[in-house]
This record gives structure tokens, C-alpha cells and sequence, in this order.
């Protein structure tokens, strides 16, 4: 994504840039406009002073009529589902939904309903992010974007942006634009989109509080147009606190964001986004199979403890032992500049960092031998007490994500349109894994906390170091024409990913120093190739085929030898779309095929390390239905059918495992969405339900997990401007309205759960299984918000 939401509502296309919608026609239908403005004069719409409602609606002056209308025009569902007309499957939600759901949402909340994802989250507060399932592949799988620079894991999605902040969130399921900045891409894409500051001076505040004690806190303070400079911007903070759901623990986060836009008389533009994270949070334990059906029958959890006992052999599943702290930094501008009245010029800088440290309790000092503590030296220093409680860490430096993609554009002639760009990476990650005395109160200490430090006999400190990252170099290059009155359109293009890595890493234990060092380079040809014809205002068909990758991240490759090779996938697609005054119809139907398959275990720290997994089939069709508001309802449905097949045994050791022909891990076949919104003279709310079907959660298939069923409910209502508040809303947000205990996805790859047999005879012994997420229990929001 290159571009940037200017309130615009025009198709993608010219062709479609000329036409209105029903909505658009009807409710303008004998309204003069001129070549000076797309406004509706007020008096030709309405002879009183309506009364606002929705957020949207609350300026009384004609400009903010005209941007609400525009704003809505393409929604369906009431922002469940938005009219495309990409090449490619799309599945987006707006700002009207957005701005129904719970101030704690994340990306990832926010398109929990479209038909091609299945999401895990392991809160209702927003704090620690979740994951995504989407046609057999994870979020490790998915070019995570924000304003068209790469974002987080989904995992760590929410430390970039507010949720009031977000304009939209866009799914590309099995595809990703050829200029996007991903080394992972294979799934698909993911991007939000961040609001563009407002052209008059105001702001937004919101106040929540609800279930597990959680407070929240909003403010937004717009400058409107600064003079005569052509520059506007907003800045934003918010704080927000929070108890476990599950066992002891309090959360706590502090947010920032900055938006900056510049505007040019020719249309160019620059825009920037900051901002800044400070989180501090409980690490979960998650639970397996065992765990989980004890606490279903009996009501026994699998969480941390608020007993601190450093006799107790539990003493490190303390809450205070379990700290992940972290601050976050993420900037990106987008700059598009028009050089002449052909050629344009798009650029778009990028860094993204962080620093903090996840430690958790492992036991206490007699498991790691002979340790003492600070001040230790060859033949003397204070041996450590045996029965001291020790906490591991993963601490990372300053280890900046940096990068910049430059493309121009010229119009060849009046059918096409070339762009030749380049884009350069360097992802580098700096990190440390020591042993350190727990703190006699429980609490992990700091990294820099030199008494708890940890040494061997010969005064070395007891850590791991390791430094990995890439440099990037990629061009790329495509072609889109335009026949038969931009109703025909083809797009081919092609891109090249040149990678060099670098990883090494020293490990020092209380008997043994290790040390590696590697580096290697890989390579990945990216072909893209669509077709798009629309017969009419109503009627699109299109065709996709592109080449996608996957390389594996550098915080992934702690301890490698070797660099796993890129997974690589080709997807096809056709898609059919419809819409009129009273829905929109969206159908697609898929085929992907994955070859050297990466796949994501998690390391029980909030850290993560790949492998290679063989070869996979992955096919099926989505559907999507979305009906106008009528009557003040606006409905929703998807459904989704997958079929997804391991194409080859999977290495392991010497021998392999016996997976060909299986169901691939993690690919339900049947998901399904229901949704229907409403809003009417104040009132508005929103209620969704989701359903996965049955999953396969190992390699060799023997443990499954069931379907399950989601919902969520908002309720509220806009009140007459009153004071200095142009839209005093009130809401109440609900999920998990039936209090289920279902399982919603695992946090990474199990082999196996019984004894099986390798393909050598030999037999590998039963372990736990997978670890999985667990809905969390009910829970309710309250908010109060206004513009002002």
C-alpha cells in the first residue's frame, strides 16, 4: 500500500471513478453542484438543522454532510463489508464499524469477521495482540502492514496505532500488492490504514472502564490547517489498565501517536505517522489439552499465582516473575509527489524498534550448577544459594527495522500506465538470554540490575548473545492497461527479493561455551498477473495469479546453524462481484501451492523459531453478502470452505514423519460469519457471531481441535451536540455473551500427541500436544466519548 485516504469514495479505477453509486444518486438526486465543489448544498437537502446521527454526522455545516455521505457510499453490512473493485480478493471494514466496537479492539478484532480468517486472542483488553489463522497459514505467513510501511507480528499488532485512529483495516487473502515492503506474504496481507488529520481544529476523547477492572483513557487534539502552510496534524495518547482474565496479574500500557498530512495546490501530498508504546504485562502460560478439559470440568485454572513462596517448587509461576516490558517505536511517511502531468514520484520511509525484556521463572539455582553471584571470580566469590529462584530472559537491544520503497509512475499513453520501484531493508536484532537471581520480593529484576546477575566460576556471566538480520534489495516493475472504456483492465508486473544474512550468537553455560556464526544469501522471484473486466456498474469479474514468499525473521534464527529455506507459494484466484441499491455480493475461489513450508514454534518466552515443513495444498472459495441499510438494518454473511493437504512427509532427525495426504495443520474446512447492524436517529449497535470448524493442531493429525462459535455485541447511543461536544455518545461493548469455554487456536506447532511411528520404524513417544488460546470469559465495556 502506497497511498493515503484523503475521505476520497472514488473506485479504484476511472472508469468507476466517473459512476455513483445508488445510495450516492438517490440521496443527490436534484442537488446543483459546480465545477468548484462536490458539496450538496444544505438547502436543497434539508430546510432544518438535522440532528446528528452517528460521530460522522455531527458538524451541522455542508462539508461535513459531504464527507459522511462519501465515507458510507461503499459500505455494506454497516461497515462489515465495503465495495471492491481490485483484481484480487479484498475484504475490508470501515470506520462506521470501527467506530461501533470496543475502544480495547485491534486489527485483529476489527476483521475477526471476514470469511477467511479464524482469530486467537488472549485478551479482551487490547494488551497483548493474538493471532490470525487464515487458509491454512498463521500471521508469521502475512505481510502486516500500517500506512504502507511493515508493521508488528500480529502479536504485538496493537503497539502501533490506536484503534481511534484507525481509518480501515484491509484483508488481501492469497495476495499482496508487488510494491509492498513484505518478506512474508504467502497468506496474504493485512493493512491498516491510519486517519488523515482533520482540515478544521477539534479533537476526540473517550473514558471506558468495564470487566477485569480495566480503565481507559483517550484523547485526540486536532490543529485543523495551520495558517496558510497547508499542514495539519493531531496528537494523540492514551493509557489503559488491566487484570488477568485468567489467574493473577495486572497489564498496563501508555500509547502515543502523531499524524501529520501536507497538502500541495497540484495534489501532491506528504503524510506522516509516530508513535510510541510503553507496555508492561503478565506472560500467560497457555494451556494443553489436559489443562484446559481440567479446567472446563472443574474450574482450575492454568495461569499465574499471586503467591509468592521461593521454598515452593511453584515459586516461578508467580505473576511478578512473568513480566514482558517493552517500549515500542513506529514511523512512516508517505510521500507522493507529482513531477509532471505523466510521471509521479512515491516514497515511503520506514523504521520500526523497540527494546525491553520478557523474563519468566525457570526453577531455582541448583538446575543450572555451579553459579555464584556478583563479584565472583576464579577461586573466590560468593556462591549462589541453591535454593534461590532464578528468572531466564529475552532482553532486546535497540534493533531498528529500517527501510524505504521509491516508485515512479508514468502514463505511457491513455491505456497505460508503467511503475518501476525499488525498495531496500535492513533488519537487524540485537538480543540477550541471561539467568539472573529472582528479586526477594518475586519480581524479575531489570536487565541492568548488575546484584542479580548471575556468573560462572571463572566470572563469566551466565548468557546467551546472539545479532542476526538481513540487508534487502528488490526491484520491481509492472504494467497496467486499460481497454474498451477502462472497463478491461490487465495488470502483469514482476519482482525480485535479494537477501543477505548474517547471524551469530555466543551461548555461555556453567560448564560449557558454544558460539556460532553463519551467514547466507537467498533470492526470491516474485511474478504477478491480473485481469479485471466490468461489464457494467453492477457486474466485475477478475482473475489473479501472483508468486509469494516467506523468509524467516531474524529474532527467528536464535541458535541456527542454518538458514531455513524460503517457503514459497503460487495462488490463483477468481472472483465475481454484484451490487446494487440493496446488497453487494462478493465470491472468490483459490488455489495455493507451498513448497518449502515454514512453520512457527512458539518458545514459551513470547518468542518465536522456524523450521521447514515440506510442501502444501491449500484450496477452496469465500463468499461474502452485505445488504444496504434498510430500514436502519444493514446485514451481513460470509462462509468460507477450505481444503487444505500436507503434499509430502516432514523431515525429523534422520527420518521423517508420516504426514503426506494429511489434513494440514491448522486448516478447518467449513468458517461462517453472521452479522447485522443498526443505526437509527441515535441509536446504532452491532452484533456479530463467528464459527470455525474442527482443525487438526499436529503434524500427524492424531490431536484435533473442535469447532467453536465467537460473538460479540455493541449497543449505544449519539445524543444531541450539547456545550462543546459535537457527539456525546454513549456504548456498551459485550464478547463471549454465553460465557463459552472453548479453545480458538494454538499458539504454535505440535508434532504429535500419542506414540507414532517414523518412517524409518522407529517410534517417536507421545508428548502434551499442542498449546492452545482459550476464549476469554465474558466481559463488558462501557464508553463515553465526544468530538469536540
Amino acid at each position: 500500500m502506497t497511498g493515503t485516504m484523503l475521505g476520497s469514495v472514488l473506485f479504484n479505477d476511472p472508469a468507476a471513478a466517473r459512476r455513483t453509486t445508488h445510495a450516492q444518486t438517490s440521496q443527490t438526486r436534484g442537488a446543483a453542484t459546480t465545477a468548484k465543489s462536490h458539496v450538496v448544498p444544505v438547502k436543497n437537502r434539508t430546510p432544518a438543522k438535522p440532528r446528528p446521527t452517528s460521530r460522522e454526522a455531527s458538524e451541522s455545516d455542508a462539508e461535513a454532510v459531504s464527507v459522511r455521505l462519501s465515507r458510507h457510499a461503499r459500505d455494506g453490512g454497516g461497515g462489515m463489508m465495503r465495495l471492491e473493485t481490485a483484481p484480487v480478493s479484498v475484504q475490508t471494514v470501515g470506520r462506521q464499524l470501527i467506530a461501533m466496537r470496543s475502544p480495547n479492539s485491534t486489527g485483529l478484532d476489527l476483521v475477526a469477521n471476514m470469511p477467511s480468517v479464524s482469530i486467537a486472542m488472549p485478551d479482551t483488553t487490547g494488551f497483548k495482540g493474538g493471532s490470525i489463522f487464515m487458509r491454512g497459514f498463521t500471521d508469521q505467513d502475512m505481510a502486516l502492514m500500517l500506512d504502507g510501511a511493515p508493521s508488528s507480528n500480529a502479536g504485538y499488532l496493537q503497539q502501533n496505532v490506536d484503534p481511534e485512529n484507525i481509518e480501515s483495516v484491509q484483508l488481501t487473502p492469497g495476495s499482496s500488492p508487488i510494491d509492498a515492503p513484505a518478506t512474508r506474504a504467502a497468506a496474504g496481507s493485512l493493512d491498516e490504514k491510519t486517519m488523515t488529520p482533520a482540515k478544521k481544529m477539534g479533537g476526540a476523547m473517550d473514558f471506558s472502564y468495564g470487566t477485569n477492572n480495566l480503565s481507559r483513557e483517550f484523547l485526540r487534539l486536532e490543529s485543523g490547517y495551520i495558517g496558510n502552510s497547508g499542514v495539519r496534524m493531531y496528537i494523540s495518547g492514551s493509557h489503559a489498565h488491566a487484570r488477568q482474565w485468567m489467574g493473577a496479574g495486572t497489564n498496563e500500557r501508555i500509547h502515543m501517536d502523531v499524524g501529520v498530512m501536507k497538502d500541495f495546490d497540484n495534489g501532491s501530498f506528504v503524510k506522516f505517522f509516530g508513535s510510541w508504546h510503553n507496555s508492561m504485562f503478565t506472560i500467560d502460560n497457555y494451556p494443553t489439552e489436559a489443562q484446559f478439559e481440567l479446567y472446563k470440568k472443574t474450574g482450575q485454572g492454568w495461569n499465574r499465582t499471586n503467591i509468592w513462596n521461593p521454598a515452593s517448587s511453584s515459586a516461578g509461576n508467580y505473576w511478578k516473575s512473568n513480566i514482558d516490558s517493552w517500549n515500542q517505536f513506529f514511523v512512516s511517511t508517505q510521500a507522493h509527489v507529482i513531477l509532471t502531468k505523466r510521471l509521479t514520484l512515491d516514497v515511503t520511509p520506514y523504521l520500526s524498534t523497540g527494546f525491553g525484556f520478557d523474563g519468566y521463572g525457570v526453577g531455582t539455582v541448583s538446575g543450572l550448577g555451579g553459579v555464584c553471584s556478583a563479584g565472583c571470580t576464579t577461586g573466590a566469590g560468593a556462591q549462589a544459594n541453591p535454593n534461590a529462584q532464578v528468572s531466564n530472559y529475552w532482553g532486546q537491544h535497540w534493533s531498528p527495522q529500517v527501510g524505504l520503497t521509491a516508485k515512479l509512475g508514468y502514463d505511457v499513453d491513455r491505456h497505460n500506465h508503467v511503475t518501476f520501484g525499488y525498495w531496500y531493508e535492513n533488519n537487524a536484532i540485537s538480543y540477550l538470554s541471561p539467568y539472573m537471581l529472582t528479586m526477594e520480593s518475586g519480581r524479575n529484576p531489570k536487565l541492568s540490575a548488575n546484584d542479580y546477575k548471575l556468573y560462572t566460576v571463572d566470572g563469566q556471566e551466565v548468557s546467551s548473545r546472539y545479532n542476526a538480520g538481513y540487508e534487502l534489495n528488490s526491484f520491481f516493475i509492472s504494467d497496467t492497461a486499460k481497454y474498451l472504456n477502462d472497463r478491461l483492465t490487465v495488470n502483469a508486473g514482476f519482482k525480485y527479493v535479494m537477501s543477505n544474512y548474517w547471524d551469530h550468537g555466543v551461548g555461555v553455560g556453567t560448564d560449557t561455551i558454544s558460539s556460532y556464526k553463519f551467514g547466507a544469501n537467498s533470492t526470491a522471484p516474485l511474478p504477478h498477473l491480473s485481469i479485471s473486466y466490468q461489464f457494467n456498474e453492477h457486474n466485475q469479474i477478475y482473475v489473479n495469479a501472483e508468486g509469494d514468499f516467506r523468509q524467516a525473521q531474524p529474532s527467528q534464527l536464535s541458535a541456527s546453524t542454518s538458514l531455513p529455506k524460503n517457503q514459497y507459494s503460487i495462488t490463483e484466484q477468481i472472483g465475481y462481484r454484484y451490487n446494487n441499491k440493496w446488497f453487494m455480493l462478493d465470491l472468490s475461489a483459490f488455489n495455493s501451492n507451498i513448497t518449502n513450508r515454514l512453520l512457527t514454534t512458539y518458545l514459551p518466552n513470547t518468542a518465536y523459531a522456524v523450521s521447514n515443513a515440506g510442501n502444501m495444498t491449500v484450496r477452496g472459495f469465500d463468499v461474502m453478502v452485505a445488504g444496504r441499510d434498510y430500514h436502519h438494518f444493514s446485514p451481513f454473511a460470509s462462509f468460507e470452505y477450505l481444503h487444505g493437504t500436507q503434499d509430502s512427509n516432514i523431515p525429523y532427525g534422520n527420518t521423517y514423519l508420516p504426514t503426506k495426504g494429511l489434513q494440514s495443520i491448522l486448516t478447518p474446512r467449513v468458517m461462517a460469519n453472521f452479522g447485522v447492524s443498526y443505526n437509527s436517529t441515535g441509536f446504532f449497535g452491532n452484533f456479530a457471531l463467528h464459527y470455525t470448524g474442527p482443525q487438526s493442531v499436529t503434524l500427524v493429525d492424531d490431536q484435533r481441535m473442535p469447532g467453536f462459535v465467537t460473538d460479540t455485541l455493541a449497543i449505544g447511543y449519539h445524543f444531541k451536540p450539547f456545550s462543546f461536544m459535537k457527539s456525546p455518545t454513549f456504548r456498551l461493548n459485550f464478547s463471549n455473551l454465553t460465557g463459552s469455554i472453548v479453545r480458538v487456536g494454538t499458539t504454535g506447532v505440535a508434532n504429535n500427541l500419542h506414540n507414532v511411528t517414523l518412517l524409518d520404524g522407529s517410534t517417536l513417544a507421545g508428548g502434551s500436544g499442542a498449546s492452545f488460546y482459550v476464549l476469554p470469559r465474558f466481559s463488558m465495556t462501557g464508553t463515553v466519548s465526544t468530538d469536540f
